[in-house]
């Protein structure tokens, strides 16, 4: 398995409207992510922000492109629209990061909602898309129906970070549907995590093991699985 590299300095941080920031791409064969937020929350909350830092910092990343989908823009709190009418602006965001940043791996990264949508853009078929992470993918929709279609189409690597108390994601469903999918694909489990990844306290007590220890594992298992997938495609 590839370990994953060291984290660079010269990494740079830019907005939350998908634009990237300006200056040299820099940092050859080093990823580019492009992370999207959640149905309730923007690409500036606490959460958001956290994890943009840890997969930048973790994945030695080009850039971590964070966006708003426009429902949600502009300090707007409307109720999201079906998914499938995210796609375009999210790959109009890909799209763009894409022309800033060339030649490097593609990542496609998502909370909730925002993987449904990652992995339909990931579909799309103008882009070349290294891997796919899921973080808390809402595999059961609020009618309780089992939403594995999306899923089934993938082609690019996919690796699901899921909080084992997750009731979005029931883990017996989930892996039903691993094995009808035809992509590569890997499971990593936090435990006593819920849709967020949240631990209770006396769970972590039980275990010896805390929030962030918690998260930093599944940071460094996403950082094997996207370089393991980089490398076998370049």
């Amino acid at each position: 398995m590839a370990a994953a590299r060291p984290p660079s300095k010269r990494r740079r941080t830019n907005g939350s409207d998908g634009g990237a920031t300006e200056g040299s791409p820099g940092k050859e064969g080093a990823p580019l992510v492009v992370l999207a937020h959640g149905a309730g929350a923007p690409s500036t909350s606490e959460w958001m922000l956290r994890w943009k830092e840890k997969l930048g910092e973790e994945l030695d990343a080009v850039e971590v492109v964070t966006f708003d989908y426009p429902y949600i823009s502009g300090g707007k709190r409307k109720a999201p629209p079906k998914a499938e009418k995210l796609v375009d602006h999210h790959l109009d965001v890909v799209k763009r990061a894409i022309k800033e940043y060339p030649g490097h791996p593609l990542i496609l990264v998502g909370k909730s909602m925002g993987s449904r949508v990652s992995c339909m853009v990931a579909g799309k078929e103008d882009i070349n898309v290294s891997a796919i992470v899921c973080l808390g993918y809402p595999l059961k929709g609020m009618n309780g129906v089992v939403r594995d279609e999306t899923l089934l189409q993938l082609k690019a690597p996919t690796m699901f970070v899921q909080g084992s108390k997750d009731s979005l994601c029931p883990l017996d469903k989930l892996e039903s549907t691993r094995k009808k999918m035809k992509c590569v694909n890997e499971l990593h489990v936090i435990d006593g995590g819920d849709h967020s990844f949240k631990i209770g306290k006396k769970h972590q007590q039980s275990t010896g093991i805390d929030q962030d220890e918690a998260e930093e594992r599944s940071l460094k298992a996403i950082a094997d699985f996207v370089n393991r997938s980089i490398l076998e495609q370049w």
